[in-house]
C-alpha cells in the first residue's frame, strides 16, 4: 500500500504543479505546455525526480485518449456562427495546408539535413498540425484577441487538422514496414478514414444530443459520466470500422455545440476542465519520457527544421490554403505566424518508436526540440506581431450565464441573450414598448457587471445583455427589434 500511497501523493504534487504553472503561464504570456513539459523533465531520470520512465506504450495510449477528449472538448466550447463562416477557409487549412506543410518539411529535411524521402516524409507529418489553444492562451494572457474572421478560422483549422497529421503520420510509418506498400494506396485509405470519420462524428453528435434531452436521469451527475462515456464509443467505435477517431469526436463536439441540449454550460465546463486535467497529466508524461542530454544533440539539425516549418512550409500551405479565400496579405501573415506546435506532434513521435523504426528516437528528440522551439520563438512573439500587422483586437468578454432553462420534451422555447446594439428601436426604451412577441418573456437583464431583474418600466441600454425565454417561430422578431445578434454562451 506504501508503493500506491507514494503514487498518488506524488501525482497529486504533479497536478498542483501543473494548475500553477497554467497560472504562470498567464502571467508570462508564455504556452502552458512548456511549463507542463518542465515539470515532467524535471520529474525524469536526469532531473530531481529521478523517475526512470520509458514505456512509450503507455505514453502513447494515454496520448491518444487525451487528445480524443480534448478535441471533443475544443468542438463543444466553439461558437458554431462564427466557425460556420469560415468552414471552407477552415477544411483547406486542415487538409491541404497539413500536405503541403508535411511536403516542405520533408523537401528540406531530405536535402539539406540528409534524412531518406521516407523518413523526411515522416518527420514532417509528425510536426504538420498545429495547436491554437497555445495561442489563444498567449494572447489571452495579454488581454489580446485577433480582429475579424482570424479567430474562428484558427480554431476550426486546429480541430481538425490533427487527423490529417495522424492520418499521414500512420500511413509514412506503413510505407516504412510493409515493402508492398504504395504511395497511391493511401488516397482511397484516406477517404475511408476521413469519410467514415465524418459521419461517425455527425451521428454521435446527434445521438448524443438526443439522449441528453430525452433521458431525464435522476441526478445531475449523471450526464458527464452519459457524455464522456458517448465521446470514448465514438472515438473507438470509429476507429474499429477503420474511420478517422479524431474527426470523429471533434465533429461530434462541434454539432453539440451548434444544438441546445440539458445542462449544456455545466457540461462544456465539466468537459472544459477534463481537458485541462488530461493535457497536463499528458504533457508531464511525455516530459518524463523525453532525456534532456539527448535534445542537446539534436539541437543543429532541430533548429533547422524549426526554421524551416516556421519561415518556408506553414507560409507555404496557408498561401496556398487560403487562395481565393478573401483574405488579405497580412491576414495570411499572421495566420502562417500563429502555427504552434503542441501536444499532437510529440504523441505522433511515439509512434515510430512503437513500430520500431530506425532512428525512432532521433525523430522523437527532434520533434520534442521542434515543439519548444516554436512554443518560444512564436509563442513570445505572438502578440507582438499582431499589434505590429494591426490584427490585435481587445479581449472579448463572454460573461456566464447565471441561468440555464432546461426544455421539456415538447416545448418549442429556447434561451435567448441579445445584446442591444448602439442606435437600435431597444436603446432607451422601456421593456414594455417593445411589443415583444405574448410568448416572450424576458427573464434577466445585465449590464456591466451588475445584473438586473426586469420589468415593464425598466429601461435598456446600449450594451445591456438581454437574457429570454422565446418560441422558436419569434426568435428572428425578437433579434429585430433588440437591433442586435444572438450571443452564445
Amino acid at each position: 500500500m506504501d508503493g500506491l500511497e507514494q503514487g498518488l501523493f506524488v501525482g497529486a504534487l504533479l497536478l498542483v504543479a501543473g494548475v500553477l504553472a497554467s497560472k504562470l503561464s498567464d502571467r508570462l504570456g508564455l504556452p502552458a505546455l512548456l511549463f507542463f513539459l518542465a515539470i515532467g523533465m524535471a520529474g525524469g531520470s536526469e532531473a530531481i525526480g529521478g523517475v526512470e520512465f520509458r514505456d512509450a506504450a503507455l505514453a502513447q495510449s494515454l496520448g491518444v485518449v487525451a487528445l480524443a477528449l480534448i478535441l471533443f472538448s475544443g468542438g463543444l466550447d466553439t461558437e458554431w456562427p462564427a466557425v460556420a463562416a469560415v468552414w471552407g477557409s477552415g477544411v483547406r487549412l486542415a487538409s491541404l495546408g497539413v500536405l503541403l506543410t508535411a511536403l516542405v518539411v520533408a523537401g528540406f529535411v531530405h536535402w539539406i539535413v540528409g534524412f531518406s524521402w521516407q523518413e523526411a516524409l515522416l518527420l514532417g507529418s509528425i510536426v504538420s498540425s498545429t495547436d491554437a489553444a497555445a495561442v489563444f492562451a498567449v494572447l489571452r494572457s495579454r488581454n489580446a484577441s485577433l480582429k475579424g474572421r482570424l479567430r474562428p478560422l484558427l480554431e476550426l483549422e486546429s480541430g481538425s487538422n490533427d487527423p490529417m497529421a495522424v492520418f499521414l503520420t500512420v500511413g509514412c510509418i506503413r510505407l516504412l514496414v510493409e515493402p508492398t506498400a504504395r504511395v497511391s494506396d493511401l488516397a482511397p485509405l484516406f477517404l475511408l478514414q476521413m469519410g467514415l470519420g465524418a459521419l461517425s462524428g455527425v451521428a454521435f453528435g446527434k445521438l448524443t444530443v438526443a439522449a441528453l434531452n430525452r433521458l431525464r436521469l435522476e441526478s445531475e451527475g449523471l450526464y458527464p459520466v452519459l457524455t464522456l462515456a458517448l465521446v470514448l464509443a465514438a472515438y473507438s467505435a470509429t476507429a474499429l470500422v477503420g474511420g478517422n477517431g479524431f474527426l470523429a469526436v471533434y465533429l461530434a463536439g462541434l454539432m453539440m455545440a451548434s444544438e441546445d441540449f440539458i445542462h449544456k454550460r455545466s457540461l462544456i465546463r465539466f468537459h472544459d476542465g477534463l481537458a485541462w486535467l488530461f493535457q497536463i497529466v499528458m504533457f508531464v508524461v511525455l516530459g518524463l519520457l523525453v532525456v534532456p542530454s539527448h535534445l542537446a544533440e539534436v539541437a543543429g539539425p532541430g533548429l533547422l527544421v524549426s526554421a524551416a516549418l516556421m519561415l518556408m512550409a506553414r507560409p507555404a500551405g496557408v498561401l496556398v490554403s487560403l487562395v481565393g479565400a478573401g483574405f488579405s496579405l497580412r491576414e495570411k501573415v499572421l495566420i502562417a505566424w500563429v502555427g504552434l506546435r503542441g501536444a499532437v506532434p510529440i504523441i505522433l513521435a511515439t509512434f515510430p518508436l512503437l513500430a520500431g523504426l530506425p532512428h525512432a528516437e532521433l525523430h522523437f528528440n527532434v520533434v520534442f526540440f521542434v515543439v519548444i522551439t516554436s512554443a518560444l520563438l512564436q509563442g513570445t512573439t505572438l502578440a507582438w506581431v499582431a499589434r505590429r500587422l494591426g490584427l490585435e483586437a481587445p479581449l472579448p468578454s463572454r460573461p456566464e450565464r447565471p441561468l440555464e432553462f432546461l426544455p421539456g420534451r415538447r416545448t418549442t422555447s429556447r434561451m435567448l441573450e441579445f445584446e442591444v446594439a448602439p442606435g437600435s428601436k431597444a436603446a432607451g426604451r422601456q421593456i414594455v414598448d417593445l411589443r415583444l412577441p405574448k410568448t416572450t418573456l424576458v427573464v434577466l437583464v445585465s449590464r456591466k457587471e451588475d445584473y438586473l431583474v426586469p420589468k415593464g418600466g425598466t429601461v435598456l441600454e446600449a450594451g445591456d445583455r438581454v437574457m429570454l425565454l422565446a418560441d422558436e417561430k419569434d426568435v428572428e422578431m425578437v433579434g429585430r427589434l433588440l437591433g442586435a445578434g444572438e450571443k452564445g454562451d
